[in-house]
């Protein structure tokens, strides 16, 4: 080769390298309008979101499609593609002789490669386009592989309408992945990109038949007469084109994260997904207009989310369907009631079987009371997490304090929304603050995690957050009393609850806006949202009766499995106590335990009973009792021996709400007549009008009795209650009316904030 011409082809070249680089073929990315798909953990697409061009494409790689695929695009259009550079010589030789002896078109030139240059860079049917073609076609197999060239055709072949791309033609036509394709539906899938208005099977379904046994017919060899024969057997039958429409929300949420991502892939399971957006869609029917719902489930042990349902029906936009409420920070009710146990199980505070009170109480001027408006009395800790009462949870939180509650929670990873100017007060335990359903999940998976909390985890990629809420003991506590009631309940019903294997609590916010319901098993944590997405209160719609059912049928869905045993974690034992002290019931005398319990409690710390908030003086005290009566006497007044007796008191608050045998064992006796104006009584407050044991009557198909309830002594406001639900509250001095409509006895008790009280039983015939 002389010197001139080696000069001569290294100029060429070098010109063809500056054009390659002046203009570069049109890759996906760079110049290509970018449809995008969103799909769940399998690859099922979840949601499709078009290209300007409003083309549906969901982008795949080879690992994603049928090997029966490959083989017959492969087979048919280009058998020479693993090998030649772009353009096959042969081929288009072959096609020039056949053209110029027939006069016509018999059989195309083009590669694959070909192909997906024209699928990138339109040009037209012309000899000049199909050089350009052809010099794409070396431009791309200059910078990608043949994989990657393949996966270009197989993303971006027209497939009919708005469907490009066999994953998408795949998805729409045969409801299922290009993964697991048969042999017909390969071939038919395969050869419709040469006619893809002609050849459409929801449109066609003859014409793409006979068309799908010609790829049939030259893939002979490959697959064998007996499989061939079998698969033209099979009828053309194709589902009408559908846009996928699965957790739309969270698909759109995913979009705006990865706005340049032509796939992106999300943590969700599709099976679980649909299932549950049908247990939200039949709930509907008996839902009020403009009512929606959300769920979210989370695996414990990946934070990753397996279902995401931001509202009841995304096609219905009186219920606000575009609103998702998974992100809505609203105000939780009682949900938040665990962590402050928990939290109080950390400090020190309570063990499980704390006694606490259940009865009218006024922190500061702030008056909680139950969601049924009746109390119980004396309750220990389990008890009251597990109903939910307001009462000893505002008790409890006054203790602890509400500001560092709330830092604590935010620690844990929960962040509360204060009103606007507001700082954390008592009313938070009541739902007080706001949040969302996303970050209430993800802390409740601390209950299963050791008391480690989550952020859930929407993408495969996603970095774990995590942070220590409670600590493994008190999260091992809070989560037996939700399941199973704790200790004492497990004796009582056998562990009925714990069988189940759910522990869950339920919350309601002020004048029935929110609904909630929370539960944890060992692979799931679930959150249910029920409400008005724009704050319309839902009178009679409460956590209790409409998102418990729906979280516990999530539960049946998604988890059937049975409960594994758990081992309570190490600091974490049980404990006799006694009621009232609170303390372990080692050695002590019959006088100072009314009442013995098991507990849990957590590093051996057995704190006692709260101090009383209404008396003043040590939980245990000496009376003194005259030895001949056994009246209460004290020095002055005795008018003959005396000796002491040693007792443990009860709150105040709690002497009303004692049964007869314990009042019995718990309370000093009366005074001796010598010591009659030594002691005021119990503080005075007697009811009048009505006497204990008595009898009223009604008047034959006469009204139902009003009765006037009064009460002499007392301070400040005196609170009525009928069987231990309050009824009414009053000024001292004052009267309340009140109606027996049914037969029946009826405990009449009065309190007044000191803590002094009176009680009778009458009977209402």
């Amino acid at each position: 080769m002389t010197r001139s011409l080696r000069l001569t082809l290294a100029a060429a070249l070098a010109l063809l390298l500056l054009a390659d680089q002046i203009f570069p073929p049109p890759l996906p990315g760079r110049s290509a309008p970018q449809a995008q798909v969103v799909v769940a953990r399998d690859g099922t697409p979840l949601r499709a979101f078009p290209d300007r061009a409003h083309i549906w494409r969901h982008p795949v790689r080879l690992a994603d499609v049928s090997p029966r695929y490959i083989e017959a695009l492969v087979d048919y259009e280009d058998r020479a593609f693993w090998w030649h550079p772009g353009v096959n010589p042969w081929a288009l030789l072959r096609a020039a002789g056949q053209w110029l002896s027939h006069g016509r078109i018999v059989s195309g030139g083009s590669t694959l490669t070909m192909q997906v240059a024209r699928l990138l860079e339109p040009t037209p049917r012309t000899l000049a386009g199909k050089l350009r073609q052809m010099a794409r076609a070396v431009q791309l197999e200059l910078r990608c592989s043949k994989r990657e060239i393949l996966e270009i055709y197989l993303t971006f072949a027209p497939m009919g309408g708005v469907l490009e791309g066999v994953e998408a033609a795949s998805r729409a036509y045969l409801g299922k992945p290009a993964q697991r394709l048969s042999e017909s539906e390969a071939a038919l899938l395969t050869v419709l990109p040469q006619a893809p208005s002609l050849l459409r099977p929801d449109r066609y379904p003859e014409r793409a038949r006979l068309a799908r046994d010609k790829v049939l017919a030259r893939m002979t060899s490959r697959w064998g007469a007996a499989t061939v024969a079998e698969a033209r057997q099979e009828p053309v039958i194709a589902l009408s084109v559908r846009e996928p429409l699965l957790a739309p929300l969270l698909a759109e949420r995913l979009r705006r994260l990865q706005p340049r991502a032509a796939r992106i892939e999300s943590t969700l399971d599709a099976g679980f997904q649909q299932s549950i957006e049908q247990l939200l869609s039949a709930r509907l029917t008996i839902l009020p207009a403009r009512v929606s719902l959300a769920a979210l489930v989370v695996d414990n042990a990946s934070l990753e989310v397996r279902a995401y349902a931001g509202s009841a029906d995304f096609t219905d936009e009186t219920r606000f369907a575009h609103v998702d409420m998974v992100q809505a920070a609203r105000s939780p009710g009682s949900a938040l009631k665990p962590f402050l146990y928990g939290l109080a199980l950390d400090e020190g505070l309570i063990h499980s079987e704390s006694l606490l009170a259940d009865v009218p109480q006024s922190f500061s001027g702030y008056q909680p009371g139950n969601f049924q408006a009746s109390f119980s009395g004396p309750v220990s800790a389990s008890e009251a997490l597990q109903r939910s009462l307001n009462v000893p949870a505002v008790e409890l939180l006054d203790r602890l304090g509400p500001q560092r509650f709330v830092a604590a929670l935010r620690r844990g990873g929960l962040k509360l929304e204060m009103p606007p100017g507001g700082t954390p007060n008592l009313s938070v335990i009541l739902g007080g603050a706001a949040l969302t359903l996303e970050g209430l999940v993800g802390a409740y998976t601390a209950l299963a995690r050791g008391g480690v909390s989550g952020r859930p985890r929407y993408l495969p990629q996603a970095a774990v957050e995590e942070t220590r809420m409670l600590s493994a003991g008190a999260a091992f506590i809070v989560r037996d009393v939700l399941e199973s009631g704790g200790p004492v309940a497990r004796q009582v019903d056998g562990g009925v609850g714990a069988r189940r294997g759910i522990a869950w609590k339920t919350g309601t916010s002020f004048g029935f806006r929110d609904a909630w319901a929370v539960g944890v098993s060992d692979r799931y944590t679930v959150g249910v949202w029920v409400g008005r997405p724009d704050g319309t209160p839902n009178p009679g719609f409460f956590g209790a009766n409409i998102a418990a059912p729906l979280l516990i049928d999530i539960f049946t869905v998604i988890d059937d499995s049975p409960p594994s045993p758990r081992s309570p974690p190490a600091g974490v034992t049980t404990a006799r106590i006694c009621w009232p002290l609170g303390t372990r019931s080692d050695s002590l005398p019959p006088e100072l335990c009314h009442q013995e319990r098991t507990a849990w409690i957590l590093n051996q710390t057995v704190p006692p009973t709260f101090p009383d908030r209404l008396r003043v003086g040590a939980a245990r005290h000496t009376d003194y009792r005259d030895t001949t009566s056994g009246l209460r006497v004290r020095a002055g007044c005795a008018s003959g021996e005396m000796h002491s007796v040693q007792m443990a008191r009860w709150p105040v608050a709690l002497e009303a709400w004692l049964d007869a045998a314990t009042r019995q064992r718990a309370l000093p006796p009366a005074w001796a007549p010598t010591c009659a104006g030594a002691h005021a009584g119990e503080g005075g407050l007697k009811i009048v009008g009505l006497s204990d044991g008595e009898t009223i009557r009604r008047a034959a198909n006469g009204p139902a009795p009003e009765l006037r309830l009064e009460a002499r002594g007392g301070q400040d406001e005196l609170i009525w209650l009928l069987n231990g639900r309050q009824v009414g509250r009053v000024a001292a001095g004052h009267a309340l009316a009140q109606r027996f409509a049914d037969a029946g006895r009826y405990q009449i008790t009065v309190m007044d904030d000191a803590g002094h009280y009176d009680r009778i039983e009458i009977s209402v015939r």
